[in-house]
């Protein structure tokens, strides 16, 4: 792969359309503001990261999230073009300069397929099938469909949103750049290849338009059904691990899941006996004396370090990422220190923050929202006559084909529709429709 060919302006579903532009902004730039005022971006303020939505104490959802990892990864993405055009004088007047536009956008977009509720969401979508009354749909699709709803990914889904030309919607979706496009498929390849993780990059729907960013970008098939990755998806991975595992601990603080003198020690372990001196007499000479105070600046100080520890790994192993044969994540390839350090905060999250009971009570009752959900409207469009049916199509959007010909269409209509629904949203039409609470007029 070769930097020039790899960052392209160019637009999916608009490749031979020229129109006059009336302001001057980079074509990324617009890529940018497209997300930040688009509904599927508005509803991320409602949809869970870790902790249930905030009541007494805020903390992190899926919009405060993407807009962190977007602040990190236009860092990531500044540092490593400043790199490659101080090497290569003749990027400086390419679109290379862009790299951290391209990447902040990327990340915006990233969380975007996912449904309410986190992965207890993705988990009832793909058990409905597997181990639910949508066992009996296999006979009735083809193998491929299957496969993808069955293993259903909010990665993928994201790829969908911003590229399926759903009802009323133009050709190419969102019409995002192909380089934008591109850096948000952190697996390449489809459901077939996705071995026990159930990660995958796009659905069968979708394939086609992820083979035509591919060719346009030279991003190499390393098989038949997978692809080198893009190189900026390390850049968006980057800026994503290193903001949900140092902002948990922030939030698990704020609930008291973790006391002061864990979460200080745990962000101190990043740094050398001189730097965490350093660190030290800071926030002394500053005089903070409020915890939460100290606890932000560490924060801070440990996601500068990790942001440069991930631009230094990313030049590093430039070369391989290029040629598609590097395949970890950059926060794997760190110094071993902080490392180490990042490898602890993740088994303390494990043990710790994710299984606490707070976080499992709602995923537990995520879990029985969706799976509901799922129930019945699959059934309203097995078996659209019936009046009970009727009403509950009648709240689907029109944009959704939940009246086409085809089964799968009608079952990807149902997915989409549920997918794109916030946690509120969700708890309001399953406690309508179940009869549980009557709307307020």
């Amino acid at each position: 792969m070769n930097w020039q060919q790899l960052i392209s302006n160019c637009r999916l579903g608009q490749e031979h359309r020229h129109t006059e532009r009336h302001d001057y902004r980079p074509e990324f730039k617009r890529d940018y503001d497209r997300l930040i005022f688009s509904a599927p971006f508005r509803r991320l303020q409602n949809k869970t990261q870790v902790f249930p939505l905030p009541g007494s104490v805020f903390v992190h959802n899926r919009l405060t999230h993407s807009l962190e990892v977007a602040s990190v990864g236009m860092s990531l993405g500044n540092d490593v073009a400043r790199h490659l055009c101080a090497r290569n004088r003749d990027f400086v007047d390419s679109l290379i300069p862009e790299t951290g536009q391209i990447v902040a956008t990327a990340c915006l977009a990233h969380d975007l397929g996912n449904p309410p509720f986190g992965h207890s969401g993705e988990k009832a979508i793909q058990t409905f099938f597997t181990e639910g009354k949508g066992q009996y749909l296999q006979e009735r699709v083809s193998p491929a469909f299957w496969s993808d709803i069955t293993r259903f990914d909010g990665n993928a889904n994201a790829f969908r949103l911003l590229t399926h030309s759903f009802k009323g919607r133009r050709k190419g979706g969102f019409a995002m750049t192909y380089s934008t496009l591109a850096s948000i498929v952190k697996y390449p390849y489809p459901s077939t290849g996705a071995g026990k993780k159930n990660k995958f990059g796009f659905f069968t729907t979708e394939r086609h338009a992820y083979e035509t960013i591919a060719t346009q970008l030279g991003i190499p098939q390393t098989a038949p059904d997978r692809w080198a990755r893009y190189p900026l998806v390390y850049l968006v991975e980057a800026a994503d691990d290193i903001c949900y595992e140092i902002m948990d601990l922030e939030d698990a603080y704020k609930l008291k899941i973790l006391s002061y003198d864990e979460t200080a020690t745990l962000m101190l372990s990043f740094f050398d006996e001189t730097a965490r001196n350093r660190i030290c007499q800071r926030i002394s000479d500053e005089e903070l004396t409020d915890p939460n105070e100290k606890i932000q600046y560490l924060r801070a100080c440990v996601i500068n370090l990790l942001e440069n520890e991930c631009v230094q790994t990313f030049i590093n192993h430039e070369e391989a990422i290029l040629a598609g044969t590097f395949t970890d994540s950059l926060i794997d390839h760190i110094s071993p220190l902080p490392c180490e350090a990042y490898q602890r905060c993740a088994r303390l999250s494990r043990q710790r923050i994710y299984r606490s009971q707070v976080v499992l009570d709602v995923e537990l009752s995520g879990y029985r929202i969706m799976a509901t959900l799922m129930e019945l409207m699959i059934e309203a469009i097995e078996h659209p006559e019936r009046y009970y049916s009727q009403q509950l199509i009648g709240r689907v959007s029109s944009q959704y084909d939940i009246d086409s010909s085809e089964l799968e269409s009608r079952i990807m209509a149902v997915i989409d529709y549920i997918s794109g629904m916030t946690d509120v949203y969700a708890l309001d039409v399953y406690q309508k429709i179940c009869g549980i609470s009557l709307p307020i007029v």
